[in-house]
Protein backbone atom coordinates (compact mmCIF):
# COMPACT_ATOMS: atom_id res chain seq x y z
CA UNK A 1 0.00 0.00 0.00
CA UNK A 2 1.30 2.94 -1.06
CA UNK A 3 2.28 5.50 2.46
CA UNK A 4 0.54 8.60 1.13
CA UNK A 5 -3.02 6.80 0.77
CA UNK A 6 -3.66 7.29 4.33
CA UNK A 7 -2.74 10.93 4.30
CA UNK A 8 -5.01 11.04 0.89
CA UNK A 9 -8.25 9.49 2.57
CA UNK A 10 -7.80 12.25 5.69
CA UNK A 11 -7.94 14.74 3.38
CA UNK A 12 -10.82 13.74 1.42
CA UNK A 13 -12.70 13.60 5.54
CA UNK A 14 -11.16 16.55 7.05
CA UNK A 15 -11.39 18.93 4.36
CA UNK A 16 -8.36 21.14 2.96
CA UNK A 17 -7.01 23.06 5.34
CA UNK A 18 -6.94 20.73 8.17
CA UNK A 19 -3.58 19.40 9.74
CA UNK A 20 -2.98 15.95 9.83
CA UNK A 21 -0.63 13.85 12.67
CA UNK A 22 0.92 11.50 10.59
CA UNK A 23 2.07 8.61 12.63
CA UNK A 24 5.93 7.70 11.49
CA UNK A 25 6.30 10.95 9.24
CA UNK A 26 8.29 12.38 11.23
CA UNK A 27 11.46 9.66 11.41
CA UNK A 28 11.25 9.85 7.56
CA UNK A 29 11.07 13.47 7.18
CA UNK A 30 14.43 13.53 9.94
CA UNK A 31 16.15 11.74 8.52
CA UNK A 32 15.57 12.84 4.79
CA UNK A 33 17.09 16.63 5.95
CA UNK A 34 20.00 14.65 7.82
CA UNK A 35 20.61 13.26 4.69
CA UNK A 36 19.63 15.68 2.06
CA UNK A 37 19.51 19.20 3.96
CA UNK A 38 22.13 19.49 6.95
CA UNK A 39 25.07 18.91 4.09
CA UNK A 40 24.18 22.29 2.94
CA UNK A 41 24.22 23.96 5.61
CA UNK A 42 27.97 24.99 4.91
CA UNK A 43 27.04 26.79 2.16
CA UNK A 44 29.33 29.76 2.17
CA UNK A 45 26.31 32.08 0.92
CA UNK A 46 23.90 31.03 3.79
CA UNK A 47 26.61 31.11 6.23
CA UNK A 48 27.94 34.57 5.60
CA UNK A 49 24.35 35.58 5.19
CA UNK A 50 23.42 34.68 8.48
CA UNK A 51 26.69 36.30 9.99
CA UNK A 52 25.90 39.43 8.19
CA UNK A 53 22.50 39.90 9.00
CA UNK A 54 23.05 38.80 12.63
CA UNK A 55 25.62 41.67 13.09
CA UNK A 56 23.53 44.30 11.33
CA UNK A 57 20.95 42.96 14.02
CA UNK A 58 22.88 42.59 17.00
CA UNK A 59 20.85 45.63 18.82
CA UNK A 60 17.47 45.67 17.43
CA UNK A 61 14.28 45.37 19.46
CA UNK A 62 11.23 43.53 19.84
CA UNK A 63 9.37 47.00 18.82
CA UNK A 64 11.44 46.92 15.65
CA UNK A 65 11.20 43.27 14.95
CA UNK A 66 7.20 43.91 15.22
CA UNK A 67 7.52 46.77 13.11
CA UNK A 68 9.27 45.20 10.50
CA UNK A 69 7.04 42.21 10.90
CA UNK A 70 4.13 44.59 10.35
CA UNK A 71 5.95 46.20 7.45
CA UNK A 72 6.54 42.55 5.71
CA UNK A 73 2.67 41.19 6.24
CA UNK A 74 1.60 44.57 4.73
CA UNK A 75 3.47 44.52 1.61
CA UNK A 76 2.52 40.70 1.15
CA UNK A 77 -0.76 42.44 -0.81
CA UNK A 78 0.62 45.56 -1.89
CA UNK A 79 1.97 46.35 -5.59
CA UNK A 80 5.36 48.23 -3.49
CA UNK A 81 7.03 45.71 -1.53
CA UNK A 82 10.70 47.09 -0.65
CA UNK A 83 11.41 44.85 2.17
CA UNK A 84 10.24 41.62 0.50
CA UNK A 85 11.44 42.49 -2.80
CA UNK A 86 15.27 43.46 -1.52
CA UNK A 87 14.97 40.25 0.42
CA UNK A 88 13.83 37.83 -2.43
CA UNK A 89 16.73 39.89 -4.68
CA UNK A 90 19.56 38.90 -2.13
CA UNK A 91 22.06 36.47 -2.91
CA UNK A 92 21.32 34.15 -0.13
CA UNK A 93 17.55 33.98 -1.76
CA UNK A 94 18.83 33.11 -4.93
CA UNK A 95 20.97 29.96 -3.87
CA UNK A 96 17.82 28.55 -1.94
CA UNK A 97 15.82 29.36 -5.25
CA UNK A 98 18.37 26.93 -6.42
CA UNK A 99 18.50 24.81 -3.99
CA UNK A 100 14.73 24.04 -4.57
CA UNK A 101 14.18 24.15 -8.20
CA UNK A 102 17.19 21.62 -8.17
CA UNK A 103 15.18 19.19 -5.73
CA UNK A 104 12.42 18.92 -8.76
CA UNK A 105 9.60 18.89 -6.51
CA UNK A 106 10.45 17.45 -3.12
CA UNK A 107 10.89 21.17 -1.34
CA UNK A 108 7.96 23.12 -1.47
CA UNK A 109 9.73 26.48 0.19
CA UNK A 110 12.83 27.02 2.16
CA UNK A 111 13.74 29.70 4.35
CA UNK A 112 16.39 31.05 6.72
CA UNK A 113 16.08 32.78 9.81
CA UNK A 114 18.61 35.08 12.20
CA UNK A 115 19.64 34.88 15.91
CA UNK A 116 15.94 36.77 16.39
CA UNK A 117 14.22 34.78 13.83
CA UNK A 118 13.83 37.33 10.95
CA UNK A 119 14.02 36.35 7.43
CA UNK A 120 17.35 36.33 5.98
CA UNK A 121 16.47 34.63 2.56
CA UNK A 122 14.07 32.55 1.34
CA UNK A 123 12.75 30.37 -2.13
CA UNK A 124 9.19 31.93 -1.72
CA UNK A 125 7.51 35.16 0.34
CA UNK A 126 6.52 33.71 3.52
CA UNK A 127 3.30 35.07 4.89
CA UNK A 128 5.32 36.74 7.51
CA UNK A 129 9.35 38.09 7.86
CA UNK A 130 9.37 37.09 12.09
CA UNK A 131 9.19 33.43 12.66
CA UNK A 132 10.85 33.61 16.15
CA UNK A 133 7.65 33.30 17.95
CA UNK A 134 7.10 29.91 16.20
CA UNK A 135 8.03 26.39 16.85
CA UNK A 136 10.54 26.10 13.78
CA UNK A 137 12.70 28.84 15.15
CA UNK A 138 12.20 28.33 18.61
CA UNK A 139 13.04 24.39 18.63
CA UNK A 140 16.13 24.64 16.87
CA UNK A 141 18.12 27.97 17.64
CA UNK A 142 16.95 27.78 21.11
CA UNK A 143 17.93 24.62 21.40
CA UNK A 144 21.26 24.13 19.66
CA UNK A 145 23.36 23.03 17.37
CA UNK A 146 21.93 19.58 16.45
CA UNK A 147 18.18 20.68 16.84
CA UNK A 148 15.76 19.52 14.79
CA UNK A 149 12.06 19.96 14.75
CA UNK A 150 9.36 18.06 11.95
CA UNK A 151 6.14 19.73 11.93
CA UNK A 152 2.69 18.03 11.24
CA UNK A 153 1.75 17.30 7.88
CA UNK A 154 -0.68 19.98 6.03
CA UNK A 155 -2.18 20.81 3.25
CA UNK A 156 -0.90 23.76 1.56
CA UNK A 157 -4.03 25.68 -0.19
CA UNK A 158 -1.87 27.46 -2.94
CA UNK A 159 0.29 24.17 -3.99
CA UNK A 160 -2.61 21.81 -3.56
CA UNK A 161 -0.58 19.55 -1.86
CA UNK A 162 0.62 17.67 1.27
CA UNK A 163 3.51 19.37 3.37
CA UNK A 164 5.77 18.93 6.51
CA UNK A 165 8.32 21.19 7.62
CA UNK A 166 11.70 20.46 8.94
CA UNK A 167 13.65 22.90 10.41
CA UNK A 168 17.19 22.41 11.76
CA UNK A 169 20.11 25.20 13.47
CA UNK A 170 22.35 26.27 11.32
CA UNK A 171 25.97 26.33 12.79
CA UNK A 172 29.26 28.08 12.03
CA UNK A 173 31.77 26.10 10.61
CA UNK A 174 34.54 28.39 11.99
CA UNK A 175 32.78 28.97 15.79
CA UNK A 176 30.20 26.08 16.14
CA UNK A 177 27.73 28.84 17.30
CA UNK A 178 24.52 28.48 16.01
CA UNK A 179 23.88 31.39 13.85
CA UNK A 180 20.25 30.89 12.81
CA UNK A 181 17.72 28.28 11.70
CA UNK A 182 16.31 26.96 8.24
CA UNK A 183 13.02 25.28 7.63
CA UNK A 184 12.42 23.45 4.48
CA UNK A 185 8.76 22.20 3.27
CA UNK A 186 9.02 18.75 1.90
CA UNK A 187 6.53 17.83 -0.19
CA UNK A 188 4.68 14.28 1.15
CA UNK A 189 3.76 12.69 -1.61
CA UNK A 190 7.35 12.58 -2.88
CA UNK A 191 9.17 11.92 0.78
CA UNK A 192 6.93 9.34 1.47
CA UNK A 193 6.69 7.31 -1.39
Amino acid sequence: MNKTAPIALAACLLGPATSIASSGHEEAIAALAMEKIKPWLNNPVLVASLRDQNARHASISQADIDRLDQQWRTESAAANRPLIDSLLGNTLSSELQRFKSSAQGLYTEIFVMDAHGLNVGQSDVTSDYWQGDEAKWQKTFLLGPDAIHVGDIEHDESSQMFQSQVSLSVVDPASSDVLGAITVGINVDLALQ
